[in-house]
């Protein structure tokens, strides 16, 4: 069974990152953003924000994917279709099952990532309580600790040397690593908050206190996170190491 859930993730990983080649293949080839809709609390403080995240990915990089995300429970089988599981809150929110913790265990291990923004845009608060409480039922041996600036994820699109949000409540993002992989990446500052925009298109939002160019890196670390968690770790491969050195000197 196992065996089998990783070959599907995996599969599905290599249809998004060969989409153009796929298309014939119809919509299931395009990357989906699954929020995790879990008990209690608040799962969707940001209804909008999502929608216009992928949006920008679809406008700004070459990746092949649907608009409209999809909202799964923690135990869904269906979690293993998607490489990505975005979580948002703002409140206290019920312990996940015992058969929820196995399921996001196997689901982080075969090839997910799971990136967690909090709403309320600070440290500490119920929600990142409720978030540590469960991260350590998961992965009970594997810290949540800081991601240095030379992680992959500040690199996988754009080059970025600060965690930006609604806020900049928090001065690193948090993962959890296990071997080369980050599994988990934990973000204090809320994207969302920065991402989301009105039916009429207007931001819903300000963001604080550096303004539209705060906003502008929200999304850039935004595509990062897409970017890592479909291509994880390639841009430690050597033959990216030019590119990233031109880019630089280029700043």
């Amino acid at each position: 069974m196992r065996q089998t859930v990783g070959l599907i993730l995996a599969i599905t990983m290599a249809g998004l990152l060969h989409a153009p080649q796929a298309r014939g293949m119809g919509d299931k080839t395009k990357f989906v953003l699954a929020q995790l809709r879990y008990r209690g609390g608040n799962w969707n403080p940001r209804p909008t924000a999502p929608r216009r995240l992928i949006w920008e990915v679809i406008k700004r990089t070459s990746v092949d994917a649907e608009l409209e995300p999809v909202s799964l429970a923690p135990r869904a089988p269906e979690l293993f279709h998607y490489p990505l599981l975005y979580m948002a809150g703002d409140e206290a929110f019920e312990p996940f099952s015992k058969e929820e913790v196995q399921t996001l265990r196997e689901y982080l291990r075969f090839g997910g990532t799971l990136i967690i923004d909090n709403a309320i845009g600070r440290p500490g608060g119920p929600f990142e309580a409720c978030v540590q409480r469960e991260l350590k039922r998961v992965f009970p041996d594997l810290p949540l600790e800081p991601l240095p600036f030379d992680h992959t994820v500040f690199q996988t699109f754009y080059l970025m040397r600060e965690v930006p949000g609604r806020t900049l409540g928090s001065a690193q993002l948090l993962g959890i690593t296990q071997e080369d992989r980050t599994l988990v990446i934990y973000c204090g500052n809320d994207l969302g908050g920065a991402w989301a925009k009105d039916s009429i298109g207007n931001w819903e939002f300000d963001v604080v206190p550096g303004g539209e160019r705060q906003r502008e890196l929200a999304f850039r670390m935004g595509v990062n996170l897409v970017m890592y968690a479909l291509c994880c770790n390639y841009k430690r491969d050597q033959v990216h190491i030019p590119f990233i050195l031109g880019r630089r000197r280029r700043r």
